[in-house]
């Protein structure tokens, strides 16, 4: 094999180790996903731009 064939390798790995196959539409990261409603964002980038999405925050 090539390196040009090899480059999926590296994210593969990475999608196993961390279990996450998708990342934030946002930032790009791929831990801390809110993945519920298909809104694919790290909890992070959810905190800054949930309200502006129609969410609450009860407490």
């Amino acid at each position: 094999m090539s390196e040009s064939e090899t480059t999926d390798e590296p994210d593969a790995a990475e999608a196993e180790r961390t279990g996450q196959l998708e990342s934030c539409q946002r930032c790009g990261r791929e831990q801390g996903l809110v993945g519920k409603y298909d809104i694919w964002l790290c909890r992070q980038c959810f905190r800054e731009i949930s309200r502006g999405m129609g969410f609450k925050k009860y407490s």
